[in-house]
């Protein structure tokens, strides 16, 4: 008994207190299954999570762990109905009670579909399921990467499809689908795969089949669960989902680029059968075959026609050869009489050409004449002296412009008769040459068109017009100074 007091009950310090309450809680609450709604949600940087477990009218503080947390087959978050199984503690600094947590459950299968329908929402909400996102399937892949158990029968039914369509490499990275962790090995095996070289010891898959068997809805919670749907959506390399049985739906279907409604289905969308392609190779061949034959016989056709319409060449020589013979009788025969009248109408013409000296000096008197009639007329005319003094004066300038024009003309005229005079065969043979015409009146440039006994004319600077010498050549030679 407290003698101060006068009462027998024990006196207890805070801590005391607080340890007895722990350990008769602990004590009688050693294993509890508690349901309620979780919500103020929170995860500590050091993995630990907490949450308030409520109901309608009362609410249990929880804590999961980091060691717990990472067995955890349901991802706790907000809203969320669960079962958590663990044991009751206190926290004695703050006086509280709090369940300690190794174990959580969804609170029955309408509870954990909201879940996913709700999770679905928020993602696809985030543009993450967008059809503009999706990739497109290679036709024919040369190494296949797969994320599933390396025990269930998913992967023997995937290589045994691929074998029978057509065989390609597969590379295996064995994971959980199920159970605690399951999400984690997934999204890790899809991270492997993108994070491959080209040219590595292990070879980058060209297309990802993620998938796992049939199973309830908590059997395929790892594929609904959010890491793995960003993880797929993420990844470089087209995926195809390939979760559970034709019905099965879940989060990782949305975010592939393809949903396989098996995993033996998934096989066949990745690649085609072998034996078709060579079906439709060897029809496209015949086809191409057949096709390159009938251009050939078109074009042997077409040639064979235009064969048949050309002439033989050693005939089209012959008819040429034989129009030319023609040609060369009407010249031979027509030539003589031809260069006759052609050097006849030459001396006329030669006969009435006057020198351009000659037509300078008739212009020049014709000028001088017409200027002479016009003072006469103009003195004529008028008689008074002071209107004749003006024309006089009008007629001195009409005159000196007359004379201009007339001394303007004389340059030209000489200048263009020098140019006509120097370049006149006449100034050649005034220097010493003489032309050498052969019986047909052809000039003879070379000595080797001439031949002994030939006569030609010979045309000398003082020659009269129409009268060359006649000449006889003795022996011709290679130059040009023959002697007659």
């Amino acid at each position: 008994m407290d003698t101060r007091t006068g009462s027998n009950l024990p006196e207890y310090s805070v801590s005391e207190l607080a340890e007895q309450i722990k350990g008769t809680l602990e004590e009688a609450f050693s294993r509890a299954r508690v349901r309620g709604e979780i919500s103020s949600f929170f995860r500590s940087s050091a993995g630990h999570l907490y949450w308030t477990l409520k109901d309608d009218r009362s609410g249990l503080k929880c804590a999961c762990f980091r060691s717990a947390a990472q067995r955890l087959s349901v991802r706790p978050e907000d809203g969320l109905e669960v079962v958590v199984t663990g044991r009751v503690s206190t926290y004695g600094q703050r006086s509280e009670y709090q369940l300690i947590v190794d174990s959580v459950e969804v609170a029955g299968e309408g509870a954990l579909l909201k879940m996913i329908h709700d999770r679905r929402e928020r993602l696809a909400a985030e543009g993450l399921f967008d059809q503009d996102r999706k990739r497109p399937i290679p036709y024919l892949p040369s190494v296949i990467g797969v994320v599933t158990s390396e025990q269930g029968a998913v992967i023997h039914d995937i290589l045994h499809r691929l074998r029978e369509r057509f065989p390609r490499e597969v590379v295996l990275w064995p994971a959980l689908v199920q159970g605690e962790g399951a999400a984690e090995q997934i999204a890790d095996g899809i991270a492997f795969f993108n994070g491959l070289g080209q040219d590595g010891p292990v070879p980058r898959p060209d297309v990802l089949i993620v998938g796992r068997g049939g199973g309830s809805v908590e059997d395929l919670m790892a594929f609904n669960e959010e890491n793995v749907a960003r993880a797929i959506a993420a990844s470089e390399i087209p995926v195809i989902s390939a979760v559970g049985h034709e019905t099965d739906t879940t989060i990782a279907d949305f975010a592939a680029d393809l949903r396989a409604p098996t995993p033996t289905a998934a096989a066949e969308m990745a690649v085609p059968v072998r034996a078709e392609l060579q079906a439709n190779l060897m029809a496209t061949t015949a086809r191409l075959a057949a096709g390159l034959q009938r251009a050939a016989a078109t074009r042997q056709s077409r040639l064979e026609t235009v064969r048949q319409r050309l002439a033989r060449p050693s005939t089209r020589i012959e008819r040429l050869t034989q129009r030319v013979d023609h040609a060369w009788s009407r010249v031979t025969a027509d030539g003589g009489q031809r260069v006759a009248r052609l050097r006849t109408a030459l001396a006329q013409v030669s006969g009435r050409l006057r020198t351009p000296t000659d037509q300078v000096r008739a212009l020049r008197d014709r000028t001088g004449a017409a200027l002479a009639a016009a003072n006469r007329g103009i003195d004529t005319r008028f008689g008074n002296a002071g209107l004749r003094m003006q024309l006089t004066a009008d007629g001195a300038r009409l005159r000196d412009l007359a004379t201009q024009r007339v001394e303007q003309a004389r340059r030209r005229w000489t200048a263009q008769a020098r140019l006509l005079e120097a370049s006149s065969h006449k100034r050649i043979l005034e220097r010493g040459f003489v032309i050498v015409q052969s019986e047909q009146e052809t000039v003879v440039r070379r000595a080797r068109d001439l031949a002994t006994g030939q006569t030609v004319t010979l045309l000398f600077q003082d020659s009269p017009p129409g009268k060359p010498t006649p000449a006889q050549i003795v022996e011709p030679g290679p130059s040009s100074d023959a002697q007659p």
